[in-house]
């Protein structure tokens, strides 16, 4: 009789286990869809961020690439490697919402919602306002 509660208290030390790697299934390195760079996903406290973690021309003319286009004419200087462009998402049913990407590119933030398509296929939708106006890329995970 001893050995049910036992055995039910690991199955349940086992489910949040399970729970908690499906959360984390995200953490890692990820290769964006034009093999220019790649976003290294990872935990702080209870959220998840990104940085561009490499880029396949970090350099212009023999000097770092800078943030160039952000409207913020203080944050112009830094450099575009390892600048964090994934903020503040949670996990959420298989989902991870509630942040924002930033695009180099453009110099714009986006709201942006992450999800994953098996172990190393990661879809990034951001937009303006509700996720219907928006564009999605899909980012393969680094090995």
């Amino acid at each position: 009789m001893r050995k049910l509660p036992l055995f039910m208290l690991l199955f349940v030390a086992m489910s949040f286990s399970a729970l908690a790697q499906n959360k984390d299934a995200i953490v890692g390195k990820w290769l964006n869809p034009s093999g220019e760079g790649q976003i290294e996903i990872y935990k702080k406290g209870d959220k998840y961020f990104g940085k561009l973690a490499w880029m396949k021309e970090p350099n212009l003319n023999g000097k770092p690439k800078l943030d160039t286009k952000n409207p913020d004419e203080k944050l112009q200087k830094r450099a575009l490697l390892n600048l964090e462009i994934l903020k503040d998402f949670s996990y959420d049913d298989k989902k991870w919402t509630d942040g924002t990407i930033y695009d180099p590119k453009s110099g714009k933030t986006y709201s942006c919602n992450m999800t994953l398509k098996g172990n190393d296929v990661l879809n990034i939708r951001g937009y303006i306002g509700i996720s219907l106006l928006g564009r999605s890329e899909t980012f393969r995970r680094v090995k």
